[in-house]
Order: C-alpha cells, then sequence, then structure tokens
C-alpha cells in the first residue's frame, strides 16, 4: 500500500512543488529555536480603518497605475514552481517578478486575494496588474527560457513587490505551517487567537489551495529589527495567493481557481461540524478544513462587513476577472464565459453573509 508521504514525495516532483533545502549564510540563518520562539509571539493582524482603503490604488510601493504598460530588460533567471513567469529589469535598475498570461489563474488570483488581506489588515506581498513590454523575452519565457531578440508584450500580467522586511529562515522558503498558528506564547499580540483563526477562516474564505510552508514567511518588519537576528514584533505573512476564488483541490489545479462556479459550489462551513471552515486539504497543503473560535469569526465577519459596495467593485474590477477564463486549447469543453464584475460582487456577499449565520464556540 502506497503511503501519503510517498505520494506526496511523487506528485511534488510531478507539480513542482519539491521544497529542496536551500542554506542561508549563518549570520541570517535562525536556530530552530528562534524560529519557534518568533512564530509565538508573532501578529498576523494590523489594525487598520478597512472602508478607507483605496482598493484600485492598493498598497503604496509601485508608481505604474493598474493595468498600465511596464517596460524592462529580460533577466534569465531560474523560476521555481509551475506557474508562467518571469525576471526582468526596469529602468532603475529593481528587478521584478512577473506573472503572465491570459489564461494562468494566478494574474488575476493574486491581486484579488492581496488586495483584500491588505484591506482586512492582515500582510501579504503586493500584487500590481499590469501589461508589461519585455525587451529580450521569448514570448513564453517559463518555457522558453533562453533570450529572445525582440520586444514582447504581456497582457495581462501582474508584478509581486515582497511586503518590506527581512524574512526570518532557518534555511530558504522554510515558511510556516498552518498548524503552527496554535503555538502562541508569551509576547503574543492581545487577542491573537482571534487574529490568527480570522486569518484561517479568510484563507478558507477565499479557498487558498496552495497553501504549502514556502508559500508563508515569517518576517521582520522594518523599523523592528534587533540585534543577533531578534526582532520587536514578528509577522507571518501569505505569500502566494494565486490559487483562490475558485475551489480548493488536492491538486491546486489552475482551472479551479478564479472560477465563479466552483467558488459558489463551495460553502463557508462544513456541513455537519459547527465552525469548522470547508477547505479541502491538497497533497502539498498544511490546512485543512480548519476549526475557528467564535473571535475568530466574529473578527472575520466585522471586517468584511466594513467592505462597501464600491470597494468590492473596485476589488473585482482591478483584478481584470471579467479576462478570466479557461484555455480553450487544454480544455476546449470547460471553457464558460467568464463572469462579469457584478456576477463576482453579488457571489462575494453572499459568502460574506455566511461568516455571520452562526456563533461558535469560544
Amino acid at each position: 500500500m502506497l503511503t501519503r508521504r510517498y505520494l506526496v514525495s511523487i506528485l511534488c516532483v510531478g507539480l513542482g512543488a519539491c521544497a529542496h533545502v536551500k542554506p542561508l549564510p549563518p549570520s541570517e540563518a535562525l536556530s530552530t529555536e528562534q524560529r519557534e520562539e518568533a512564530i509565538r509571539r508573532a501578529a498576523v493582524w494590523l489594525p487598520v480603518d478597512v472602508a478607507s482603503a483605496d482598493i484600485k490604488a492598493g498598497p503604496e510601493g509601485f508608481a505604474v497605475p493598474a493595468d498600465g504598460w511596464v517596460d524592462c530588460d529580460y533577466v534569465e533567471k531560474d523560476m521555481s514552481g509551475q506557474s508562467l513567469k518571469f525576471t526582468c529589469k526596469d529602468a532603475s535598475g529593481d528587478e521584478l517578478k512577473v506573472k503572465y498570461g491570459p489564461y494562468n489563474a494566478e494574474v488575476y488570483g493574486e491581486v484579488l486575494a492581496t488586495r483584500l488581506f491588505w484591506a482586512l489588515g492582515f500582510p501579504a506581498d503586493r500584487m500590481y496588474p499590469v501589461k508589461v513590454r519585455c525587451r529580450g523575452c521569448s514570448n513564453d519565457p517559463k518555457k522558453e527560457p533562453q533570450p529572445g531578440s525582440g520586444t514582447v508584450e504581456f497582457d495581462p500580467a501582474a508584478i509581486e513587490k515582497k511586503l518590506p522586511g527581512r524574512p526570518m529562515e532557518v534555511h530558504q522558503d522554510s515558511g510556516w505551517k498552518w498548524s503552527e498558528l496554535d503555538k502562541i506564547g508569551p509576547g503574543a499580540p492581545e487577542n491573537v487567537r482571534a487574529q490568527r483563526d480570522a486569518l484561517k477562516l479568510l484563507a478558507a474564505f477565499v479557498q487558498h489551495t496552495d497553501n504549502k510552508a514556502p508559500n508563508q514567511r515569517i518576517v521582520c518588519p522594518k523599523g523592528q529589527e534587533l540585534a543577533t537576528k531578534g526582532c520587536r514584533q514578528p509577522l507571518l505573512i501569505v505569500q502566494d495567493l494565486g490559487l483562490t476564488f475558485g475551489k480548493a483541490t488536492m491538486l491546486n489545479k489552475n482551472k479551479n481557481s478564479v472560477r465563479i462556479a466552483d467558488w459558489v459550489e463551495v460553502p463557508v462551513w462544513k456541513e455537519g461540524e459547527p465552525c469548522t471552515a470547508r477547505l479541502e486539504g491538497s497533497f502539498t497543503g498544511s490546512l485543512a478544513d480548519p476549526k475557528i473560535s467564535e473571535g475568530g469569526r466574529r473578527l472575520l465577519s466585522d471586517l468584511m462587513n466594513q467592505l462597501t459596495d464600491a470597494q468590492l467593485r473596485d476589488l473585482f474590477e482591478v483584478s481584470r476577472v471579467s479576462r478570466r477564463s479557461s484555455d480553450p486549447s487544454s480544455h476546449p469543453e470547460d471553457d464558460p464565459a467568464p463572469a462579469s464584475v457584478d456576477e463576482w460582487v453579488a457571489a462575494f456577499k453572499a459568502k460574506r453573509a455566511q461568516l455571520g449565520d452562526r456563533t461558535c464556540p469560544l
């Protein structure tokens, strides 16, 4: 009989999700004890004025407006994972991580999810919806990484900017598992259990399927650094939210993400289990059907209810969901017309209402 661990090892090779340990210099690497201590007192949420969030503009950190053009020069660089992405440099010399492709769910989903997390006060990396003119790119840099001779346009595309701060890692991409959110110790923020449960519930709400440890990061924000790799207030953030707003699956499928029919099919709560959020586990993930406390449910419900209709329209417009469809060459029998912004807003409000339809044990 094949064990789960053996199956995971096979699948992670096929999916490009294997965690190859990359050591860090001793001056940067945390010990196991330092890492665990940081997790026990880390924050996952920061107080915000939800109603004032300009979701269309998004967080500061990038000068190009939504759907604007970015010009850059291709950088041949190994890019992990299976999603379509490449690296290029802009005129100032900054390296840009670009996700591309009209059938790539992450181009839409990562803008959607990160803008929502940011507006609600849950720190995440920043995604900017743009169009890119890349000098020296091939037509498909993920599949053809060798430099080309001309300029290639990628529309739509999204550029990722890391949340400012120092990664706190034992080795590169060590990340954190969702089960580690239950480790709370002295020095943690007030009401941290409710905040961590709200984060789990939000992950289930958006159907964050690719939730393996390397897709989360421990960060020491700027201004919080202490000597000897310490940090006054570490943050636990989710750093890859591309496969969302669809249906979580065992294999983290692109075609099931940013699909309104799949998203509305999954209820917020698991049937027959009070206050267990519905999220199917994946072979590579570390979160499935999380149990939620009343404090966590109430916090997320209260935050969500502060979002205005105008903000919700901005959320789905800036994410360009009306352009999302399946690749007809891969799934000719399964290529429905993309849902409109109005349909997405209505679906969001219906699922948001489910957050308030019960009371959970304290």
